[in-house]
């Protein structure tokens, strides 16, 4: 089973999984993520690239669905990471996105049958985003906060300090008619305070969805990213006020009002 490209855009919650540890693979599965991804990059050490690789081939031959996050174009095992997810229909998740062509030719070797979500993670990626966002068979953006706060000298969770970095992204994707990005990881993986923080701020910005770490996570992910109660209600009372500027609650209602209750229903469903 591959995961469409409309569920990778409606997707709230993408949970990682090492593929290096196939044991845990239905586990992620089973915890609630819109999906999950298998990752052959940064959790696996260098000696277990080659099984991990056959563990993902396993799982997707078995008929499982999941994006494969493979280790960056350049590296020993880059293509065939890709080759194997390509096998399979199954989406791509490119670490250190920054260069365009790069990204094409990975969406050229891959012939259409991956849809890729490039991850942004470096500075150079972040002041390309317009062009990473405009790659053959990008599906959305996700921001990499860990790798691209190490190269800044910041703190990975200081939200002042990769602000810019994440509206980037917002606005790059909004330019160029992706949907909205996913944001990067909470390392607090028992402090849901800090979760909860974490996926507000995101939100707040324009993020839609959130990668997990651990399944703990998952839950909190999607009801934050879930419109609210008083959301809904107000987006339910701008439609029933019709098409027609009006006033509703004390606020004029236009057009692009009219389309943001549209869009808080739309995710409701």
């Amino acid at each position: 089973m591959t995961l469409s490209t409309s569920t990778l855009e409606a997707a709230r919650s993408l949970l990682f999984v090492p593929g290096h540890r196939p044991d845990r693979f239905a586990k992620a599965a089973s915890a609630g993520a819109d999906a999950v991804i298998i990752d052959l990059e940064d959790a696996v050490a260098a000696r277990d690239k080659d099984l991990a690789r056959d563990n993902v081939a396993a799982w997707l031959g078995a008929g499982n669905s999941a994006v494969v996050r493979i280790n960056p174009p350049g590296t020993p095992w880059c293509d065939a990471d890709l080759e194997v997810a390509a096998r399979y229909g199954a989406p791509v998740m490119v670490p250190k996105s920054e260069d365009p062509a790069v990204l094409a030719d990975l969406a050229c070797r891959a012939a259409g049958e991956c849809a890729l979500i490039p991850l942004v993670e470096t500075a150079a990626g972040v002041e390309r985003a317009m062009e990473v966002c405009a790659t053959p068979g990008a599906v959305r953006l996700a921001f990499g906060n860990a790798d691209l706060s190490s190269q800044l000298g910041v703190a990975h969770d200081d939200h002042m300090a990769l602000a810019y970095a994440r509206s980037k992204l917002v606005s790059a994707s909004a330019a160029s008619g992706l949907c909205p990005p996913i944001d990067g990881v909470t390392t607090s993986v028992k402090d849901t305070d800090v979760l909860s923080a974490d996926v507000l701020h995101a939100r707040r910005l324009g993020f839609t969805g959130k990668l997990c770490i651990h399944p703990s996570q998952v839950a909190t992910v999607r009801a934050h990213f879930a419109p609210t109660e008083s959301e809904q209600r107000w987006a339910r009372g701008v439609i029933e006020a019709g098409a027609s500027v009006t006033v509703v609650d004390g606020q004029m209602v236009d057009k692009p009002v009219l389309e943001r209750a549209r869009r808080i229903l739309a995710a409701c469903d």
